[in-house]
């Protein structure tokens, strides 16, 4: 038979046992964490060089950062970052927009264009010049855009403007060399200066210079006329160039 002492025993642990559940520490129910605020988007955008000459060639690059889309004013849609080349008419200012998560930002590059001096007829018996530079003075060398042989409209009066100073001289011949810049295979660049200075001949014979007072050759990028790592100098690389051919007379 239990005993009351043993009764009471029960009694009083049994009531211990609740008065320490009872003082337990709870925990209060964390909020949910809110996440991090989307990144605003970043963008660079610069033209080099900001001032030229009507018919010369400007270099459009950007960047950009935490944007989902990215456009620039009269090019449409273009990747987060990238390089262009462009040849402004008038003074330019290119406008690049990127939106994302975080919102919408800009960026801006001014180009200022200079019209284009009237060239100025050289008389074609002026004493005080060598012929080599009455030759230079009337046929000039002719540039192109990156990885292209395709004669820029700009170009094209230039050549017209050569092809008459040959008629006036029957007894010229012409070489014409294809360069290249650094960018590229020895044999891939010498293929592009061959089809460059091909494409100068071909103009050069439309406007009635006979074929064989022309002479190609094609020099790749073994023959730089700048030697810098920019767009500036590889543009300065990238030519139809015209020589007086001593093998004239063959």
């Amino acid at each position: 038979m239990i005993s009351r002492k043993q009764i009471w025993i029960a009694l009083v642990l049994t009531a211990s046992v609740a008065m320490i559940s009872g003082c337990k520490k709870k925990h209060p129910i964390q909020p949910a964490a809110t996440p991090p605020a989307a990144a605003s988007p970043v963008a660079q955008l610069t033209a080099t060089p900001s001032t030229i000459t009507a018919g010369d060639q400007v270099v459009l690059s950007w960047k950009t950062t935490d944007a989902t889309s990215v456009s620039i004013d009269g090019m449409g849609s273009v990747p987060s970052a990238g390089v262009k080349t462009v040849t402004p008419t008038q003074t330019t200012t290119y406008h690049l927009t990127a939106s994302g998560p975080g919102g919408n930002t800009d960026a801006t590059a001014t180009v200022t264009v200079n019209p284009a001096q009237a060239a100025v007829a050289v008389p074609q018996n002026n004493s005080s010049m060598t012929a080599e530079q009455m030759f230079k003075a009337n046929v000039q060398d002719i540039f192109f855009d990156y990885d292209s042989y395709n004669v820029r409209t700009g170009d094209e009066s230039v050549l017209s403007k050569a092809a008459a100073y040959l008629a006036a001289h029957p007894d010229i011949k012409v070489v014409i060399g294809g360069y290249c810049d650094e960018r590229g295979s020895n044999e891939y660049n010498l293929t592009l200066g061959q089809s460059r200075a091909d494409s100068a001949r071909k103009i050069l014979e439309q406007d009635g210079v006979a074929p064989n007072r022309l002479r190609v050759v094609s020099y790749g990028k073994e023959r730089p006329f700048c030697s810098e790592h920019t767009e500036s100098c590889w543009q300065q690389n990238r030519r139809a160039g015209f020589s007086m051919d001593g093998a004239a007379g063959n």
